[in-house]
């Protein structure tokens, strides 16, 4: 048992990596969006393997059923994903070092008068700095209304990605980040 709480531990510490955000217009109705479909560009900007962007477009349409709308070929809202990603290089600096001190001489006294001690000491010190290579993928979400032609709903989320990891637990990431893009839709009424 403890080993299962260690890797569910660890396995949401991996998906917590997820960071959201998200804008829409204030004077928009939510309620009112029952269907959407997908635009034609869906998942432009990066080449996707056929697995990978069956995978994103099962995840979003799971979370959109669970907001309550339904695919429509005669729909309320468009909805575009659009996937960037970005390389990503971090410095990281470590410093080693050692030293000696402390060598002197004590005090002695005489009728209350005495002599102060004296010490030295040295010391090295390396720097070494490591660069660390990595890559962002964003994920954008748009909803644009038909009636009105504009858009009304943006999501984002942006991820490390990690590029070997097995189907199931590519499934659970992208799942995840799904998820987690959605968890503001519809906004809270004010």
């Amino acid at each position: 048992m403890r080993s299962l709480t260690i890797v569910l531990v660890l396995f949401l510490a991996a998906c917590s990596s997820v960071k959201i955000g998200y804008d829409y217009d204030s004077t928009v109705d939510f309620s009112k969006y029952k269907t959407y479909a997908f635009t034609r560009e869906s998942i432009d900007g990066v080449q996707l393997d056929q697995l990978n962007s069956d995978r994103i477009f099962r995840a979003f349409e799971k979370e959109l059923a669970a907001k309550g709308l339904t695919k429509s070929d005669n729909p309320d809202v468009m909805i575009n994903l659009h996937l960037k990603t970005q390389q990503r290089v971090q410095a990281v600096a470590n410093t080693t070092g050692m030293g000696m001190g402390g060598m002197g001489m004590g005090g002695m006294g005489m009728g209350g008068w005495g002599m102060g001690g004296m010490g030295m000491g040295m010391g090295m010190s390396q720097t070494t700095v490591n660069y660390n290579e990595y890559t962002d993928g964003t994920m954008f979400v748009t909803m644009y209304d038909l009636s009105t032609k504009q858009l009304v709903w943006r999501g984002i989320g942006t991820k490390t990605l990690v590029e070997k990891q097995s189907p199931q637990k590519r499934e659970q990431t992208i799942n995840y980040a799904a998820q987690r893009i959605m968890s503001q839709y519809p906004p809270a009424k004010r």
